[in-house]
């Protein structure tokens, strides 16, 4: 499984970005696919994961009610729709896939994207 991200860009306080994540390659082995994210001199953080073919979803309490993860099957496609952004949600986010049934928060993912830089500034 490959996992590409884009969408990543420069965003105001208070406004809005969508990332989005496309899968390919063995698809229909996914269990659950997430987005992390790092800032500079801090360590990879679990942002929010949804289970591939359940639709379960996961959120990093400090994003509840904020960011919304979901999926498109069909199209093999990750998103995460990113309101209200405030400055300490700049960071390199990263889309992951794992085959494993495992606890989704976890950073042990079995496939990893570059990363896309998101910036929110006053």
């Amino acid at each position: 499984v490959q996992v590409v991200e884009s969408g990543g860009g420069s965003v105001q306080t208070g406004g809005s970005l969508r990332l989005s994540c496309a899968a390919s390659g063995r698809t229909q082995s996914i269990y659950a696919m997430a987005w992390f994210r790092q800032s500079p001199g801090k360590e990879r953080d679990f942002v929010a994961a949804v289970t591939w073919m359940g639709g379960d979803v996961y959120y990093k309490p400090a994003v509840r009610g904020r960011f919304t993860i979901f999926r498109d099957t069909g199209k093999n496609m990750l998103y995460l729709q990113m309101d209200g952004m405030k400055s300490e949600d700049s960071a390199v986010y990263f889309c992951a896939a794992r085959n494993t049934v495992s606890l989704v928060t976890r950073d042990d993912y079995d496939y990893w994207g570059q990363g896309t830089p998101v910036t929110v500034s006053s």
